[in-house]
Formats: C-alpha cells, sequence, structure tokens
C-alpha cells in the first residue's frame, strides 16, 4: 500500500491570515474552536511553527500547554508545563521580578534562572498565595516576552487553569499572544472557555476563530496535497466530502487507507460502503495491517493508556522489554508520534478511539490491567487513571476503590468538577454492586452542591431514590441534598422544596440535617409562602441545631442572616460578623461563601450597593479559596444586575446576553440578567425586545421566580404597558405583582413596582387606590434598613401628590437619595420628574435645568428614548431653545439624534414607530430618514446599519 504525504494546511488562509496577525500584535487573545479533527492544532502549529524558527534567534518565543481527558487534580498543569521551556528567553535573575521567585517549588526545572524565593505570607491565606502565584506568573512572561503561549484543549482543562488564563487575559503582558483552543460542544460551561465572559480590555487584541468542515473543493484540495498530485475527480470529492463530512482528520486516514500499491484512489462508490466512523476504524486497520507484532502490542498499549506516555511505561503495559523495536517502527510508521519531553502518543484522539475499537476485548482488558499495575507503582500514582483501568480491566473492587480515592483527592483540591465527574461514572454504571450505591449517592450530592453541575447528578440521584433498597436515613440524605441541587443549580426551587419537604420524615434521627432543610426553606426570595412562615421555618431550625456539626451549623447561620438582610432587618449588618470566615475547615467556609453570595443579592435589593461590593469580594475569595464554584457564579450573575443599577452600562447587553446563552439549561438562574436586557431595552425604546426579557424574568413563576428581580420586573413591564398607551394591560399587571408582594410581605422589595403601580392606576383614575398603596407600601418598609425602598417611596409619594410644591419636595428626595446609593439612571427619572412639578409651578429655569441635566444623564447612559423623552419636555418648557444644549454632526457625519434615526431604522422600526420613541412628528422622522441615508451613502433603509455602540447620542436639537 503506497502512503500519502502529510499535507500543508488547506482551506484556511482567512483564518490563518487572522491568527498571525494577532500573534504578530500583542498583547491579544486568540480562542480557536470547532469540533474533533476539524484542524484546530494544524491551523496553530501553521502559525507558530515559523515563529519557533525565528525565536531561535531571539525573536519570539512559543511555549505549548496541553489540557487531557484523563486527568488528575493538579492545578495549572498545563500553563506550568509551557512555563518549563522559557529558560532561554529570560533575562538575568537579577532583572526578574523577586515576585517570580514563587514559581521555584512549582518550576525546579527553572530554580537556576529564578530569583530565591519570597517569604511566605504572615497568615495562611489560600487566596493570596494564588493571587501571588498568578502574578509571578504574569511576571515571568512579561520579562519573556515577547511570548507565544499556547494551551490546547481547554474543554479539558482544570478550574485552576481556568482561573490563571482569565487572570492574564484580565491585563495581558504587554508581549503576550494566549491561544487558546477548545472543543465549544464540550465546554463546562458552554460558549465560556475560560469560565465567565471574556470582556476584551481596551488596547488588547481579540480573536474568536472557528473552524468549520471543508466544503467539497476543500476535501478536492487537501486530497490532492495528501496525494502530492493532480486533485482528485469532482465527483470522488464530493462522494468523499459526504462519507466523512469534510472533517480534515477523518479525511487524511480514510484516503490514506484507500490508496492502493500504485498509490490510486478506489472509484467513488466503494466509499458508499464505508461509514463514519466504521470509516475512519477501518481506515486505521488498514493502516495497522503493516505493523510487526513489537509495533503493534505498542500501538495497542498507547491507545489503552490514552494519555502521551514515556517509553518505559509503554514497555510495561505492552509487555515489551525496552531493547524490542516495537516503538521506533510505530513512529517510523507515522501511526504514533513523539510529544515533548520524551512523551509518545497519537496524533489525534479520534486515531487513537479508532486503534482501541481494533484491539479483542479479552486483550483489551489485559492491557488495562497491566497499566493499572504499572501506574500503581509510580511514586504519586495517578489516581483517576487507575480508576479508569480498573473499570476497563473489570476490576470492580480496585474500581470503586480508586474512585473514591479519586473523588475524594479532587474535593479535597478544590478541583468539584472532576470529584462530580468521577462519582458521576461510578453511579452511572450498571456493574456497580447494588450496595456501593448509597455511600456514592451521598458524596456526590454532597460535592455537587457547591459546583456547577446538575443534569446528570440530579437524574442520578432520582434514579437511586426511585429504588427501595436505600436505608431511610440515606434516603432523606440524599433527598435533601437534591432539593439544595434543584434549588440552587438547577434554578427548580419549586421542585426543590417539594424534595426537601419529602426528606423531612427520614431525617427525624438527623436533626441537624433536618434543620438544613427548614433553613433552606426559610429563604423568602421564593414561593408564594407568608414571611410569617419562612420566620417560623428558621425557628424551628435554629431548635433542632446543636453544635455537634459546624458545617450544618454555618449553613443554618448562613441563612439566618441572609433572611434578616433579605426582608431589611435593622440588625442585619451585625449578624453578619458572626459568620464563621476564618474557620480553618473549608466545607464550613463554602457555607460562608454561600451566605456571603446571599448577602450581596439582598444588599443589591435594598440599595446597600457598597456593602454589596464587600459582601461580593468576600464571598469570592472564600469560594476560591475553597473551589465552592456556585457561589462565585451567583456574584457573577447580581453583578449584572447591579452594574444596572448603578449605570455601568457599558458592554453591559452584551454580557446579559452571554449570561442567558450560558444558562438555558435552567434560565431561571438568568433573571437578573433579562431584567437587565428588559431595562435596558426599555430605555431605547426597543419595546418588543423589553417586554420579551421583562417577561422571561421570572414575573409568571410563583413558586421559582426570585420576587425582588420579578418585583422590578414586573414595575418594569408596567411602565411598558404605559408607554405603550395601554392602561388596562399595565393595571392588570401591577394588580398581579402588587397581589404577590402583598402575600409575601416583604415590601422592600417594592422599590421599583410600587412607584409604577401608582402610575398604573392614577392612569386608570384610581386615585384612591394609590394612595392606599403608598400607605401601605410606607407602613411595610417602616423599620428596615432599606435606602431603595425608601427611594421608592419619595418617588411614589411625588406621583401621587397633587400639589405641585409637594411633588417636587418628594421627588427631590428621591433624587438626592439615589445619586447617594449611587442609581444615576433612577436619579435622572427622579430629577425629570421634579422638572415636571417645577414647570407646573412656574418655574421654567429651574424646570429646564433639571430636566436638561436629566436628557443628559440619560444620553450618557445610552438611555435613547428617555432622551428624547426629556427633548420634548424641553421643546415645552423652554420653546425659544435658549436652554437647550447639543452638538450637530459635521457634513457627511451622523449627528447624534440621526444617529439614533439610523439605529431604530436597522432594527426594522417604520418611520411612525421610530417618532413615537424619539417624541418626534413624522415629517421631521422623515427628514431624519433621508439625512441618514444621504450620509451613508446607501440608498434602502435595508441597506442602514446599526451606528457603532460607543457613539452616544448628546443632547440635540430637534
Amino acid at each position: 500500500m503506497a502512503t500519502a504525504a502529510s499535507p500543508a494546511l488547506v482551506g484556511r488562509d482567512t483564518q490563518l491570515r487572522l491568527l498571525n496577525g494577532a500573534l504578530t500584535e500583542p498583547p491579544s487573545v486568540i480562542q480557536v474552536q470547532g469540533e474533533a479533527g476539524i484542524g484546530k492544532t494544524r491551523l496553530v502549529r501553521a502559525a507558530i511553527d515559523p515563529l519557533r524558527e525565528a525565536a531561535r534567534d531571539g525573536e519570539r518565543t512559543v511555549l505549548l500547554g496541553h489540557c487531557h481527558q484523563i486527568r488528575e487534580p493538579l492545578p495549572y498543569g498545563p500553563v506550568l508545563d509551557a512555563l518549563r521551556s522559557v529558560a532561554p528567553a529570560l533575562p538575568p535573575q537579577d532583572r526578574l521580578s523577586p515576585l517570580t521567585g514563587v514559581l521555584r517549588g512549582h518550576l525546579p526545572e527553572l530554580a537556576g534562572h529564578l530569583p530565591p524565593a519570597p517569604s511566605p505570607p504572615a497568615f495562611d491565606d489560600p487566596r493570596a498565595e494564588r493571587h501571588r502565584l498568578f502574578r509571578a506568573v504574569h511576571a515571568l512572561l512579561a520579562a519573556a516576552g515577547p511570548v507565544v503561549l499556547v494551551v490546547e484543549d481547554l474543554h479539558w482543562a482544570d478550574d485552576g487553569t481556568r482561573d490563571l488564563l482569565r487572570f492574564l487575559t484580565d491585563q495581558p503582558p504587554d508581549g503576550l499572544a494566549l491561544v487558546v483552543t477548545f472543543r465549544r460542544e464540550e465546554l463546562p460551561v458552554p460558549g465560556l472557555p475560560f469560565g465567565h465572559a471574556y470582556r476584551r480590555t481596551p488596547g488588547v487584541r481579540g480573536e474568536v476563530i472557528a473552524l468549520t468542515p471543508l466544503d467539497v473543493e476543500g476535501v478536492r484540495s487537501l486530497t490532492g496535497a495528501l496525494l502530492g498530485g493532480p486533485a482528485p475527480t469532482a465527483e470522488f470529492a464530493a462522494k468523499l466530502h459526504e462519507r466523512t463530512a469534510g472533517v480534515p482528520f477523518v479525511i487524511e486516514e480514510v484516503v490514506r487507507s484507500l490508496l492502493d500499491d500504485e498509490g490510486r484512489l478506489p472509484e467513488p462508490d466503494e466509499l458508499d460502503r464505508m461509514a463514519v466512523p466504521l470509516l475512519l476504524r477501518e481506515a486505521m486497520a488498514e493502516r495497522l495491517g503493516g505493523l510487526s507484532p513489537a509495533a503493534l502490542r505498542v500501538v495497542r498499549a498507547a491507545a489503552v493508556l490514552g494519555l502521551p506516555a514515556d517509553e518505559p511505561l509503554i514497555a510495561a503495559v505492552s509487555a515489551s522489554a525496552l531493547s524490542e523495536p516495537g516503538l521506533g517502527q510505530a513512529l517510523e510508521a507515522g501511526v504514533l508520534l513523539e510529544h515533548k519531553d520524551g512523551q509518545y502518543g497519537f496524533r489525534h484522539a479520534l486515531a487513537q478511539q479508532a486503534v482501541y475499537d481494533t484491539i479483542p476485548g479479552p486483550e483489551r482488558r489485559q492491557i488495562h490491567q497491566r497499566a493499572m499495575v504499572a501506574l500503581s507503582g509510580l511514586d504519586l500514582p495517578p489516581l483517576v487513571q487507575l480508576a479508569h483501568h480498573a473499570r476497563r480491566a473489570g476490576d470492580y473492587a480496585a474500581w470503586q476503590r480508586h474512585g473514591g480515592a479519586a473523588a475524594d483527592h479532587a474535593a479535597a483540591l478544590g478541583d468539584i468538577p472532576l470529584a462530580v465527574e468521577v462519582l458521576e461514572g461510578l453511579l452511572a454504571d450498571p456493574k456497580l454492586p447494588r450496595d456501593a450505591r448509597g455511600p456514592l449517592a451521598l458524596r456526590l450530592s454532597r460535592v455537587a452542591a457547591i459546583g456547577l453541575s446538575h443534569r446528570r447528578v440530579v437524574r442520578i440521584l432520582r434514579r437511586l431514590l426511585s429504588d427501595d433498597f436505600l436505608s431511610p436515613h440515606v434516603r432523606g440524605q440524599a433527598r435533601l441534598n437534591l432539593g439544595v441541587l434543584l434549588s440552587n443549580q438547577a434554578g427548580a426551587v419549586a421542585a426543590g422544596r417539594q424534595e426537601i419537604l419529602a426528606a423531612l420524615p427520614d431525617l427525624h434521627d438527623s436533626p441537624n440535617l433536618a434543620a438544613r432543610g427548614l433553613a433552606l426553606l426559610a429563604m423568602p426570595a421564593w414561593g408564594d409562602e407568608p414571611l410569617s412562615l419562612h420566620r417560623e421555618w428558621m425557628v424551628q431550625a435554629e431548635k433542632l441545631l446543636d453544635d455537634h456539626d459546624p458545617e450544618l451549623t454555618a449553613a443554618v447561620l448562613a441563612n439566618k442572616v441572609s433572611l434578616a438582610m433579605m426582608v431589611g432587618a435593622p440588625d442585619a449588618f451585625e449578624l453578619v460578623d458572626a459568620l464563621p470566615v476564618n474557620d480553618p475547615a473549608p466545607a464550613v467556609r463554602r457555607q460562608v461563601a454561600r451566605g456571603y453570595s446571599n448577602l450581596y443579592d439582598a444588599a443589591v435589593a435594598l440599595g446597600h450597593y457598597a456593602a454589596a461590593e464587600r459582601f461580593a469580594d468576600q464571598s469570592r475569595r472564600i469560594a476560591e479559596e475553597t473551589g465552592a464554584l456556585y457561589p462565585e457564579f451567583l456574584v457573577e450573575m447580581s453583578s449584572i444586575r447591579l452594574d444596572l443599577l448603578t449605570g455601568r452600562w457599558q458592554g453591559l447587553r452584551e454580557r446579559a446576553v452571554a449570561a442567558v446563552e450560558m444558562t438555558f439549561e435552567a434560565p431561571l438562574l438568568a433573571v437578573d440578567a433579562r431584567l437587565t436586557l428588559g431595562m435596558l431595552a426599555l430605555a431605547r425604546g426597543e419595546w418588543d425586545e423589553a417586554g420579551e426579557h421583562l417577561e422571561a424574568a421570572g414575573v409568571r413563576d410563583l413558586d421559582s421566580g426570585f420576587l425582588p428581580v420579578a418585583a422590578a420586573a414586573s414595575g418594569g413591564l408596567v411602565e411598558l404597558h404605559l408607554t405603550r398607551d395601554s392602561p388596562e394591560s399595565a393595571l392588570r399587571e401591577a394588580d398581579l405583582a402588587v397581589g404577590r408582594l402583598r402575600r409575601k410581605g416583604v415590601w422592600v422589595w417594592g422599590d421599583q413596582l410600587v412607584p409604577a403601580a401608582v402610575l398604573a392606576l392614577l392612569k386608570a383614575g384610581k386615585r384612591g387606590a394609590a394612595a392606599d398603596l403608598v400607605a401601605e407600601f410606607g407602613a411595610g418598609i417602616e423599620g428596615r434598613n432599606a435606602p431603595s425602598a425608601e427611594a421608592g417611596l419619595d418617588a411614589a409619594r411625588g406621583a401621587l401628590a397633587l400639589d405641585a410644591e409637594e411633588a417636587a419636595h418628594h421627588f427631590a428626595r428621591a433624587h438626592g437619595a439615589y445619586e447617594a446609593m449611587p442609581r444615576p439612571y433612577d436619579a435622572a427619572r427622579a430629577a425629570e420628574s421634579e422638572g415636571g412639578a417645577r414647570f407646573r409651578l412656574g418655574d421654567r429655569e429651574r424646570a429646564a435645568d433639571l430636566v436638561a441635566g436629566a436628557g443628559e444623564r440619560y444620553a450618557a447612559l445610552g438611555a435613547t428614548h428617555d432622551a428624547a423623552r426629556c427633548r420634548h419636555l424641553l421643546r415645552e418648557i423652554d420653546p425659544t431653545g435658549a436652554r437647550r444644549r447639543g452638538r450637530r454632526g459635521r457634513s457627511g457625519v451622523l449627528s447624534p439624534r440621526e444617529s439614533e434615526v439610523a439605529r431604530l431604522v436597522a432594527l426594522g422600526r417604520t418611520n411612525r414607530e421610530i417618532a413615537e420613541v424619539l417624541f418626534l412628528s413624522r415629517r421631521t422622522v422623515d427628514t431624519h430618514v433621508a439625512r441618514v441615508l444621504q450620509k451613508l451613502g446607501v440608498r434602502t433603509r435595508a441597506d442602514v446599519r446599526e451606528p457603532r455602540p460607543d457613539d452616544r447620542p448628546g443632547l440635540v436639537e430637534s
């Protein structure tokens, strides 16, 4: 059989130019994504190989790190492995930052190049130590620059590596070009390779390069390159494309297997008799047929090991002597490749799996048994790999032993996703003995409660709970943990509460666990129960609790403090000091991290924004130290709402959209993002989008909706209906939402709902009901520590007041309160309303100043519709235009007003709709649209594109 050449990169010219440009313009962050076998590694190598050659002349250093599917809990491993070869690029020791000495213990190969290790911190603070390591890596890369750091297969990375890379992307060294490759569909959080939304820092080039399968012409070109001659016929290329789906790696292996002894391809019809992945397996079988027995043993051992391995390990697993020629022959045949540091393996995971599938079952089990023996003899036995080989070898006792140890080791190191993955694998296997399932189910439910994974865990636990072999005690614990998982990670609060209630009878002999369940039920932000019942549950939880279990004690205390903060209790901040922040036990501090994330949410709802930031910092710090992913995730989601309220709108819409996309499996976790998207759209006059997002913020889910956010979203919907001149719909929405708040009895969450509801009642002619609502709201927040609610009460009183002087007084109080928080958008709303009251009093000068200032604040935020409303009011207050401020566009450049019109045209709005949003006459809009088309040099409305987001309109003359 003839062999095919290894071709140059085919069909990726555009992507290669983009990658080369980003590599040579640091600092840069490049994300290369695509399915298995699509050519991510080949693309990256095509770009960096010339750079590696140039690196010999000192031009640029290239560092390579790899993430592996079967991984041990070694945080930062891929990055540290890449750094082991950085020595030639480093300056002398005396020119390195002393901080880089932190890496001596992690990179013994560089000990001679690094300064002495600095003294350890005075306190045993894992977060501080972790931050020092991150800064040391940053400093080392800065000193070695310019550097290209490549981390491949990021979808298999540990959380520590993702955190380190995220740290580097926030403020990358000036000379760093960071390249990551990944399969998007296999990321732990879909679409987020770094674990969180990546926001490009100004001055840093960012590229996302998505590789897709080759088209028919690309397949033809690749095949011709493999043959080293003319391309095949179009018919053959089309058939090959159909059978391989255009995946380059599969194409290469299939073409190699199809060549006859003279290097010719068969007729296209022969491809119809082969199927993928059978096509790939048969291609590999064809290549293996030409190997000697010694080489075949080595290749099969490498396939069973799964990861690149050194020569002694491969020899032990293949039952070969080191002197045998098998490895060399496998390398010569191109079946195996030499990786760095004397490791040998396959070029691609697809090839490894294809070879593995060709090994007969009995022989495969024997090889796995030899792998287990060989790995057990290492100084640091890799527990995850041992569990994997034990299961494949059929040694179930060893499988349980190694799997349990691997999960415990991963959890102890804070690698929660790996611990969950190992335990899931054990429980999902039908070969697991029945009596082993209960203890493992408990371990899984406990570990999963502090991570982010939930879908498979929920299915496994429900299946186990449906059997009758579990003891009541184990069943109660597992059901309680399932309830916690459903309520938190899955966002299915109603289902979670039912599981908790069902668990309580089985926990009669475990009062501490029952207390934990009752404390969770005591959280008032969910469900339709009144606050009095939540308080009763908390009292029962405290009565059941003893001091023998510090973790459960901390869990109940965290919920008690959270309950107090959520309802604005006067002593809430004093209770916070009781949380065991410095407890030495990670399990206890994980509960504290969860408590601080709840406090953050509560403080945001109440208007304590400075305190909220402190609570967020504490939650993030403790979560990072203890590996508690869920609290950190909650803080990230809630920060979107805080940024909305505090006016940090730049890039906020993109962050919120990313949050919605990453929580598609549990949409109720994205209510903060939905509220944000709805309110941003409302401020811009995008009514349909506003309604869609506000409806999705939990306003209709009475059981699982998060009431503080749902109440705010209902307030937004009331405003939307009033703006669209639909008072009946506004009144229905207000009645529904206020009724829900009234039943719950937590009026401090009505700061955005009640003022809007008052307007709806007044619009409907129900002044008496509006006055009653304002009085009820005032009584409900009396004695509470809730700045937002106090400001909302003044806004509601201002709207209700018949006397213009009284209205102006209340709006001014609200304005001052919002400014102090700070809450700039609502401050502008209050100032605009005060301006309207001053205008009614005849104080045109003060009214014009207030309204003009509000309009400029709206414009700076990007609140197009609100800014236009202020301009409209200013025309009424100041018909001469003497006090109106603004700027006009230069010839050929869109003015701010024209930019607003262009944005609405690009969104598909008609001239009548644009006139409604911008408070203009139809004739004025016609004129603006004509100018937009002329200045943009386009002929039709369909050719108009939305102006850049940073082109913020000012307060302009119409």
